[in-house]
């Protein structure tokens, strides 16, 4: 059950960091994205190219780091390319520099998480965080996820004076239909119940716009046809595309280039990559936390601390997830709160995990289907799953200002700065200074101290790094 809720990952993680460019213009398969200087005609061979390799390597790392999750973490919860991380890594990190480049900082973040683990700091943390700001995490990642996939399928667009709906206000063109009849499907089959009832809409949706691309030939969205498909045109990549998985992605990181991005080491160099691994290591770390408890909540199999069994294991194998990805260029790895509708159907134990691994191998050999699958189609899910998160929210003591206040900033600072770090940084800060004006200091954990701490230096990057530059 839970490989059939997370599969969408397979075509919406290539729509993502398959058709990002780096500050080069390059597509993470090395190729350019277009074809004229002026960066207004999309390569849609090119495109399709690169959106197949990550497909087939974010499937292949999904299905080996979920069956060790299984084997290590004996926890019922699947593996796969982080939403939001890979955001981050698309929009936020690779335009500063090339692909290879940014990957090897995820490989540099996934390492420091990894010893994070090993030394028990991780584990503190997790446990030095108030339920309240674990929960609210968790929401605030929901609506990030959901305005993504608004954004993707056109239904949010920039406008006056910051976002409009749809084209100058209204919702035209048959790529919104595909859409909007998507996620009418997609919700009545998931108050249906229906089993897979994510995949299923996917697939419809995807056989819906491969028919209207036949005929009415749509074409891809530009300046001049805004009613075009947003990401990839959905159209069959012809038999000859079945062949052998491309795999070539494996391997292709400069892992310390990123220090040095015009190939000179200085200290502003240094500095803007310290930050920005740091700022991946904060979002993958505590993305990791909300996920993780939504999952053992769902499944009833927490503690009474509110931890879930082998939490050291569970960790270590999503931090090397975390390496895994950015050494196979997809992004980082990590926990699926999808999983929670595998432990919905019964799932307790890391056999769940073992099978889910199982069907993302099995789904290596039919990724280059991805090509067919369009924007429009796949943001439904987004927009669901945001849903899911959202519901955790009632979990939160409202009345109480101390502690709902920064639960609030947590969650509304995610969706509407477009980053998981800054939200969840807000959040810890505020929580602190709360508690000081309350005179609870002291009751503070010395590890969400430092950790503010942290976050405060995150947020004056700026004036650190234009003070060394």
């Amino acid at each position: 059950m839970t490989f059939f809720t997370m599969a969408y990952i397979i075509a919406l993680n290539p729509l993502i960091v398959g058709t990002a460019t780096d500050k080069n213009g390059n597509l993470v398969s090395g190729a350019p994205k277009f074809t004229d200087a002026a960066q207004t005609i999309v390569d849609s061979a090119a495109v399709g190219q690169s959106i197949a390799m990550v497909a087939a390597a974010t499937a292949l790392v999904a299905g080996l780091m979920t069956i060790l999750m299984g084997v290590v973490g004996r926890f019922p919860i699947g593996i796969a390319t982080g939403l939001g991380l890979n955001a981050m890594l698309a929009y936020v990190v690779a335009p500063q520099m090339t692909w290879p480049q940014a990957m090897g900082l995820v490989v540099c973040e996934g390492i420091l998480v990894t010893i994070l683990v090993l030394t028990g700091f991780r584990e503190a943390v997790f446990r030095a965080v108030p339920p309240s700001l674990r929960t609210a995490i968790s929401v605030g990642i929901g609506l990030f996820i959901t305005f993504v996939g608004l954004a993707d399928a056109g239904i949010v667009r920039p406008g006056s004076p910051l976002v409009q709906l749809g084209v100058n206000g209204s919702l035209v063109g048959w790529p919104i239909f595909v859409f909007v009849a998507t996620f009418v499907v997609l919700a009545v089959l998931y108050m249906r119940k229906v089993r897979g009832a994510m995949l299923w809409a996917i697939f419809g949706g995807t056989v819906l716009a491969v028919i209207l691309e036949a005929a009415a030939k749509i074409g891809a969205v530009s300046p001049d046809h805004a009613t075009g498909w947003a990401l990839n045109v959905p159209a069959f990549p012809g038999w000859q595309a079945f062949a052998s998985p491309d795999l070539s992605l494996l391997g292709k990181v400069d892992v310390f280039g990123g220090f040095a991005t015009d190939g000179t080491v200085t200290v502003a160099s240094v500095l803007t990559a310290s930050m920005l691994v740091f700022s991946l290591l904060l979002a993958d770390f505590f993305d990791t936390m909300g996920t993780v408890v939504a999952v053992g909540a769902e499944g009833g199999i927490l503690n009474k601390a509110g931890e879930p069994p082998h939490l050291r294991e569970i960790l270590l194998v999503d931090s090397l997830a975390a390496l895994a990805g950015g050494a196979a260029s997809v992004s980082s790895n990590t926990s699926y709160v999808e999983s929670t509708a595998g432990v919905a159907e019964g799932a307790r134990t890391g056999i769940a995990s073992i099978v889910t691994g199982v069907g993302f191998l099995v789904a290596l050999f039919i990724t280059p289907i991805v090509n067919m699958v369009p924007s429009e189609a796949v943001a439904p899910v987004l927009v669901v799953v945001g849903f899911l998160m959202m519901t955790q929210v009632t979990e939160i003591p409202w009345s109480d200002i101390e502690i709902a206040l920064p639960a609030f900033v947590t969650i509304a600072f995610m969706p509407f700065t477009y980053s998981i770090t800054v939200g969840i940084g807000a959040g810890f800060i505020m929580f602190v200074v709360m508690k000081i004006f309350q005179g609870k200091a002291a009751r503070v954990h010395v590890l969400m101290w430092i950790v503010a701490a942290l976050f405060a230096i995150y947020f004056m990057q700026g004036l650190i790094t234009g003070a060394f530059a």
